[in-house]
């Protein structure tokens, strides 16, 4: 039976370990590690400090599928439909030019609920908070170490963090990439943004019709979210959520700032854009360092293997692109490559 390491416990990682069980079932033991304390990554949902409060997406918003992925990936879409994890979103978007074709689909219980979905499915060895630091070649196997100290050993791994936590790792890595593999990598880029979750107490009624604003003509703020009202969550008794994204440039702008020092100015801008907010029970501000891939890896090859025996094999979006699909693409590529290795 072959050990396989998957580090990250985002889309990409968790559909990844869902797939590789499902094609290899008792011939492979897999393990996730994410440096974080839950799964999600850029698909994390979180929790209010108050359990009055709707829960809030403070990454990846909905999903939105074309024609041609809806038709190349039917499964994903029909099995997240059929369990519930996925329904259509019919609530009011203002600001968005919708494509001909796409669909755009909401999760209930948070876009977590879809990294969770593929995660329990793939029957892991699930450990968080578990940060690689760097990785060694031992003969036929990986020696991985981690930032608490200690480190385990793998017949193969699969990296899907952002492209710059995968340079900066120690041990045998860099030596290993070629000239093209470093500089394809060293060309990614990323876009960073802040995302703010206001909790509302549970008398809190929006004035505004819509679930989603996308908003023009603000060097701060490019979007709004009802975020409960977008999930067909706004029920009884509880208090209803709001998440704001500001944008690129902004991000760009305050990236070194602490979110404390940045909280204020996106909160005084958002009540320029809604003056009748009410006042929220609690804020919470997030820091997208790696928000959304701006420069993939070109070509899109989904994967980068950097050595073949043992296996060690990078994914993500950063290989693809940063939507639902993409993640899709890459874990299909990396079960390919893990297929005919193990």
């Amino acid at each position: 039976m072959s050990r396989v390491l998957i580090v990250g416990a985002g889309l990409t990682g968790s559909l990844c370990a869902c797939l590789l069980r499902r094609e290899m079932q008792s011939k492979v033991q897999i393990v996730v590690w994410d440096k974080a304390r839950g799964a999600g990554g850029r698909m994390t949902t979180s929790r209010p400090p108050d359990p009055s409060c709707s829960s809030v997406d403070l990454g990846a918003q909905y999903v939105t599928a074309t024609a041609a992925y809806s038709q190349s990936h039917h499964s994903f879409y029909s099995e997240l439909l059929s369990s519930g994890v996925l329904q259509p979103l019919d609530s009011l978007i203002e600001g968005l030019r919708q494509k001909d074709g796409n669909k755009d689909f909401m999760t209930p219980l948070g876009m977590g609920s879809l990294v969770k979905h593929f995660l329990s499915e793939s029957g892991a060895d699930l450990f968080f908070e578990h940060h690689v630091t760097g990785l060694f070649r031992r003969g036929a196997s990986w020696e991985v170490q981690r930032k608490a100290g200690g480190s385990e050993t793998f017949d193969a791994v699969v990296l899907t963090m952002p492209v710059p936590q995968i340079l900066q790792l120690q041990g045998d890595v860099g030596q290993m990439l070629s000239v093209q593999q470093k500089q394809q990598l060293d060309g990614v880029r990323y876009s960073s943004r802040f995302a703010v979750a206001l909790f509302f107490p549970p008398d809190v009624v929006f004035s505004f019709p819509w679930a989603v604003q996308y908003v023009s003509n603000n060097s701060c703020i490019c979007y709004i979210a009802a975020d409960s009202r977008k999930r067909n969550a706004d029920v009884p008794g509880r208090g209803p959520s709001l998440v704001v994204h500001t944008s690129v440039p902004f991000g760009v702008e305050h990236l070194e700032k602490e979110k404390d020092d940045v909280q204020p100015i996106i909160l005084q801008e958002l009540q320029k854009l809604l003056p009748d907010l009410p006042e929220p029970t609690s804020v919470k501000c997030q820091k997208w360092r790696y928000s959304q891939v701006l420069t993939s890896v070109p070509d899109c090859p989904g994967q980068m293997t950097v050595l073949d025996r043992p296996l060690l094999v990078c994914g993500g979006d950063a290989f693809s692109h940063s939507n639902f699909d993409g993640c899709v693409e890459s874990a299909l590529s990396m079960l390919s490559v893990l297929k005919s290795s193990l």
